[in-house]
């Protein structure tokens, strides 16, 4: 009752030796597929950053745009009002300068030596002269 035990060794099996090859092979073909798989994601996820930089840099100088024009648009009523202001308080001031005129012109004619206020219409006078000038100055500057 002997029986007898046979052993195996790595060449009895020759599938094994393939295996091993076609095995490396599967090992190499999926590990350059995942680098390949990678380096799409990497160049997509680039492409895409870049997409949205620039939509987000036009976005920021649209809204730049409409800012600008609205800080323009409100100098501009602002320019406007003050020289509708200055024109008016430049046409009162003429008012007044024209009745001082007038009040001066009356004095002098009806003054004798005796009295001397056309001294101080003249200096009154002089004074609103000054403030006439400068409010025209002022105007001029802001055409």
């Amino acid at each position: 009752m002997s029986m007898q035990i046979e052993t195996t060794t790595a060449n009895s099996f020759p599938r094994a030796a393939k295996a091993t090859k076609a095995g490396r092979k599967t090992y190499v073909y999926l590990f350059l597929g995942w680098v390949m798989l990678i380096a799409i994601g990497v160049a997509a996820a680039m492409l895409y950053t870049e997409h949205l930089r620039q939509q987000i840099t036009t976005d920021i100088a649209q809204q730049t745009q409409q800012q600008l024009q609205v800080v323009q648009e409100d100098y501009q009523k602002q320019v406007t009002q003050l020289k509708d202001s200055v024109s008016t308080d430049m046409k009162a001031l003429q008012t007044k300068v024209d009745s001082l005129n007038e009040l001066l012109a009356f004095t002098k004619d009806s003054a004798n030596s005796k009295t001397d206020n056309s001294n101080q219409l003249y200096t009154q006078l002089a004074d609103v002269k000054k403030k006439l000038d400068e409010l025209q100055k002022n105007l001029d500057v802001l055409k």
